[in-house]
C-alpha cells in the first residue's frame, strides 16, 4: 500500500524522524513547517493523510484542521494530530476540529504505520465513492449530501459489547446525548444482533470474559452484513500490540482506559458521521447505476440494459441449445396522440402501456423500452408458438381497455403491432435476432396493425 503523506511540523528534527519512518514503509512524503503552507499544499496537490503538529507559531494545528475540514476540496483528507500534549482536553478539541486521530510524541512506530495504513484504506474507499457520486451529480442527479445533511447530525444507533454491567452503565450514560446504545454481554449474540439491525457503530470493550475481543472484531469484518459498520475498540493503556493488530483487522478507531467521557463522545460522533457519509456515497452509486439502466419515464429497463443483457441471454441460449424469443411491439398511430392531445398525454399513454406490459410478462422475461413508442420483451426458454401466445395476450390487454388521460378524463383506444423472432440455427448474433423481429413488426404494421406477426424460422 502506498500513499502521499503530508507532515506538518515547525521542528525539523520531528519532520525528519517521521519522514524516515514513513519512507521506510514506501509512502511518498511531503512536508511543511507551518499552517499556511500546509493548506496551500493540500489545496493544489493530492494528499492522502496529514500528520499535523498542534504547537506551531502563528496558525496552530487546531486552526489548520478546522480550515481543512471547512474546505470542500480538502474536507475528506484524514488528519492525525501529532503532539507532545497528552491532555484529554487537547484530544477532544482536536477531534472536534475534525481530526481523525491523535498520536502523542514520541510516536510509537507500529501505531504510526498502522494508523496511517488504516486511514489510507478509508481514504481510498471514500475517493472512489466520491468520484462516482460526482459523476452522478454531473448528469443532473440531486446532490445526496445536500439532501441528507440533517441525517448526518441525527442521534446514532450504537451496539456496545461489554461483559461488565458497571462499565455498560457508564458508557450508556456518557453517550446518551448523542446515541441510543444497545448493550450486550455475549459476543456471539452481539454478532447476530449487529447483522440483523442497522447500527452506526459497534463499540467493543476488551474486558470480554473468556472471549478474544479481536476475534469478535474479525468476525464483524468478515460478515457481509457487518463489514461496513465502524468498530471502536476500548483497550488498556500501553497495549500497543493489540491496538496494531486491531487496526490491521479493520477496526476504525480505539480509545484507552481510563475512559475520558468527552473523548468517547467525540470519537463516537466521528465514526457515526463517517458511516453516514459513506452510506450516502454508496446509495448515490446504487442510484446512479439504477438510473443508467432504467428508463426514467416508464420504469422499465432501457436500451443500454437491453443491449448488454440480450447478448448474455443469447450466448446462454446458444450454449445450452435452448429457445430464446424476442417481441418488438410498437404503439399504433402514437404520433396522433401527441399531435391531438400533447406530449403530456403521450407520456401518460407510454406509462400505462409499460404497466400493462408488466402485468403480462412472466418473471423470467425481460421488458424494456427500446425508444420512443417501441418496447421489447425478451423471453428466455420460449418457443415460437409460446412467444406468439404471450404476445397475443399482451395485444389483447392493450386493446381491451381504453387508456384514460388523468388530466382531461379523455379515453383513448390504443392498439399495438408486434413482431416475433426466435433464435435459429443460422443465427450468430443478437443483432440478427432483433433484425428479424423488426422485419416481422414492419410486416404487422403494413398488413393492418393491431396484430402479431412471427418471423419465418
Amino acid at each position: 500500500m502506498t500513499a502521499r503523506i503530508l507532515i506538518v511540523d515547525d521542528i525539523p528534527a520531528n519532520v525528519k524522524l517521521l519522514e524516515a519512518r514513513l519512507i521506510a514503509e514506501y509512502f511518498e512524503v511531503l512536508t511543511a513547517d507551518n499552517g499556511p503552507d500546509a493548506l496551500d499544499i493540500c489545496d493544489r496537490t493530492q494528499v492522502d493523510v496529514i500528520l499535523l503538529d498542534i504547537m506551531m507559531p502563528g496558525m496552530d494545528g487546531f486552526e489548520v484542521c478546522e480550515r481543512l475540514k471547512a474546505n470542500p476540496r480538502t474536507s475528506h483528507i484524514p488528519v492525525v494530530m501529532v503532539t507532545a500534549l497528552d491532555q484529554s482536553s487537547d484530544r477532544v478539541r482536536g477531534l472536534k476540529s475534525g481530526a481523525d486521530d491523535f498520536l502523542t510524541k514520541p510516536v510509537n512506530d507500529l501505531q504510526l504505520v498502522s494508523r496511517v495504513k488504516s486511514l489510507v484504506r478509508l481514504k481510498t474507499l471514500s475517493d472512489e465513492l466520491r468520484i462516482r457520486s460526482d459523476t452522478a451529480q454531473s448528469i443532473g442527479i440531486d446532490d445526496p449530501f445536500r439532501l441528507s445533511q440533517g441525517r448526518l447530525e441525527e442521534g446514532g444507533q450504537v451496539l456496545l459489547v461489554d461483559s461488565r454491567g458497571s462499565s455498560q452503565e457508564r458508557i450508556i450514560k456518557t453517550l446518551k446525548p448523542v446515541a441510543t446504545v444497545t448493550a450486550m454481554s455475549d459476543p456471539q449474540a452481539a454478532v447476530f444482533d449487529a447483522a440483523e439491525n442497522a447500527f452506526d457503530l459497534v463499540i467493543v470493550n476488551s474486558n470480554l470474559d473468556d472471549y478474544d475481543p479481536l476475534r469478535l472484531c474479525s468476525q464483524l469484518r468478515s460478515l457481509e452484513r457487518t463489514r461496513l459498520i465502524p468498530i471502536l475498540l476500548i483497550t488498556e493503556h500501553g497495549d500497543d500490540q493489540a491496538i496494531v493488530r486491531a487496526l490491521d483487522l479493520g477496526v476504525n478507531d480505539y480509545i484507552v482506559r481510563p475512559l475520558d467521557a468527552n473523548e468517547l463522545v467525540a470519537r463516537t460522533l466521528t465514526q457515526i458521521r463517517r458511516k453516514r457519509f459513506n452510506d450516502l456515497l454508496r446509495n448515490s452509486v446504487n442510484h446512479t447505476i439504477e438510473l443508467a439502466v432504467t428508463d426514467a419515464l416508464t420504469g422499465l429497463h432501457n436500451r443500454r440494459y437491453l443491449d448488454s443483457h440480450l447478448r448474455m441471454l443469447f450466448s446462454r441460449a446458444q450454449l445450452r441449445e435452448r429457445s430464446l424469443s424476442v417481441c418488438i411491439t410498437d404503439i399504433d398511430r402514437f404520433k396522433q396522440v401527441n399531435d391531438s392531445y400533447g406530449h403530456d398525454a403521450g407520456d401518460e399513454v407510454l406509462k400505462e402501456f409499460a404497466t400493462r406490459i408488466r402485468s403480462t410478462v412472466r418473471g423470467a422475461d425481460l421488458a424494456c423500452r427500446y425508444g420512443g413508442e417501441e418496447f421489447v420483451v425478451v423471453m428466455p426458454d420460449t418457443t415460437p408458438g409460446d412467444a406468439v401466445l404471450i404476445a397475443e395476450r399482451l395485444r389483447g390487454i392493450i386493446e381491451s381497455k381504453p387508456f384514460v388521460l388523468r388530466g382531461s378524463g379523455v379515453s383513448l383506444d390504443i392498439t399495438a403491432s408486434m413482431g416475433i423472432a426466435t433464435i435459429g440455427q443460422s443465427m450468430d448474433t443478437p443483432e440478427q435476432l432483433m433484425k428479424q423481429a423488426d422485419v416481422a413488426l414492419y410486416q404487422a404494421k403494413n398488413t393492418g396493425r393491431n396484430r402479431v406477426v412471427a418471423a419465418a424460422a
